[in-house]
């Protein structure tokens, strides 16, 4: 038995300590926002915030969570995720969209810690944030734009 904290909510999970976060958040507590890519923790469609830092679920084992506190997309609040969110619609960011949430999440991370963050701050913190739509410039425009907003 393992037990998480998910969006604010513990959920006692009957795994084993070697699941992956990725199959516990989906399969067993029935958030299916994060997304599976690659596997690999290279792609970044599976990224959740891990007590406020981003972290691959899909190599990160529930054994290791420990107390941490895990947020998914489904559990992004807060004014700078209402303001990443908004831009992503307002700016039609996604195209597919099927990597969205790791993006968002990964927006989001930046904007709290930089909040005026250059291209290559967007760069950097966005790297390993895959897009198979290479819908990269409407990404960087949409932290940009949600920057502006944040600073208004």
């Amino acid at each position: 038995m393992v037990t998480l904290t998910i969006n604010g909510n513990e959920h006692d999970l009957d795994a084993e300590p070697d699941m992956p976060l990725l199959w516990a958040i989906r399969d067993l507590v029935g958030l299916t926002g994060t997304k599976f890519g690659c596997g690999m923790a290279q792609c970044g469609a599976c990224t959740v915030l891990m007590d406020g830092a981003p972290v691959r679920s899909c190599q990160t084992a529930i054994g290791d969570v420990g107390t941490a506190k895990i947020t998914t997309i489904e559990g992004l609040s807060g004014k700078v995720a209402t303001t990443v969110q908004a831009v992503w619609a307002d700016l039609d960011v996604p195209q597919c969209g099927y990597c969205q949430s790791g993006q968002i999440m990964s927006a989001t991370d930046l904007l709290t810690s930089n909040p005026k963050p250059t291209d290559d701050d967007i760069d950097a913190a966005m790297t390993g944030n895959l897009c198979r739509c290479a819908t990269y410039h409407r990404i960087r425009a949409g932290i940009h734009e949600a920057a502006k907003r944040l600073e208004a």
